[in-house]
């Protein structure tokens, strides 16, 4: 249902809130490196997060990429509205362009409350509560 870079978005999102406690920024290199994608991808994806102002970037020596506290509270749906849409959770679960109530896939009936179910789960939670079990162990960015 997201796009790649749509889940590298969030990775890098979680990845910078896990940092926010020391009062850090990060590089593009080193949030690549930790969410293990290509360092030309991560530098568009954070300019677009950026633009959409859900993080921050400082430019300078002591610069880098991070997120205040309003950010860390937003619901992580927003990344996904900035990455791939807002029409993301209307796709076709088998990616069919013409899928409808009237003419459905094989897998519409079935795909629909996962769909709504995902839709929700992604209002709820907010960017806190996923780099917060990061950050204590009970979840990993790192496979």
């Amino acid at each position: 249902m997201l796009s790649v870079t749509c889940k590298a978005s969030i990775k890098a999102v979680i990845y910078l809130g896990s940092k926010s406690h020391l009062d850090e920024k990060a590089s593009i290199k080193e949030v690549a490196e930790f969410i293990n994608e290509n360092e030309h991808t991560v530098g568009k994806l954070l300019q677009k997060l950026v633009k959409e102002e859900l993080i921050n970037s400082a430019k300078g020596p002591n610069g880098g990429f991070y997120i205040n506290e309003k950010q860390k509270k937003q619901a992580v749906i927003n990344i996904i509205h900035a990455i791939d849409g807002k029409d993301v959770f209307k796709q076709c679960g088998l990616g069919l362009s013409k899928c409808s109530e009237s003419h459905p896939c094989p897998f519409h009936d079935d795909f629909k409350p996962i769909r709504v179910l995902f839709k929700k789960m992604c209002t709820e939670k907010k960017v806190c509560d996923l780099f917060e079990n990061v950050n204590n162990g009970l979840s990993y960015l790192i496979g």
